[in-house]
């Protein structure tokens, strides 16, 4: 019996098989880069992420529109750092105003207007928190 010719065509597969074998090597390494390259990039973009979030509380409130007046950044401050609702006292306090009934109006009057302008809520007579 001639067993060449199982030779050969076995010969024939193995190549085949080689050649697809490398042909998936390639791929494999091409992926492995592309994998790397994607993972960077996440990565990347998780630092800025977390890095504009602390940037964020550090960032003045910026609202357009806002009347021409020193105190409204300041308020809108206060709003940022608040747990709950402010009133118009605790928004002098966070001013540094003293607590004067004068001061304290105007704070209120303030805090009025921009509940006209929709940047505040009046949760509750007298108790204002910023609009969600």
């Amino acid at each position: 019996m001639n067993i060449q010719p199982l030779l050969d065509a076995l010969g024939l597969q193995e190549d085949a098989a080689r050649a697809l074998a490398d042909d998936l090597r390639a791929q494999i390494d091409d992926l492995q880069t592309r994998l790397r390259q994607a993972e960077m990039h996440l990565e990347h973009l998780a630092i800025t992420r977390k890095t504009v979030t602390a940037l964020a509380d550090r960032l003045p409130a910026h609202t357009p529109g806002l009347p021409e007046h020193p105190d409204y950044p300041g308020i809108l401050t206060a709003f940022n750092h608040a747990a709950g609702p402010l009133r118009a006292k605790d928004v002098c306090e966070a001013l540094g105003h003293e607590l004067l009934p004068k001061n304290i109006e105007g704070a209120r009057a303030k805090l009025k207007r921009l509940v006209k302008l929709d940047v505040l809520t009046e949760v509750d007579v007298g108790s204002f928190t910023r609009k969600q």
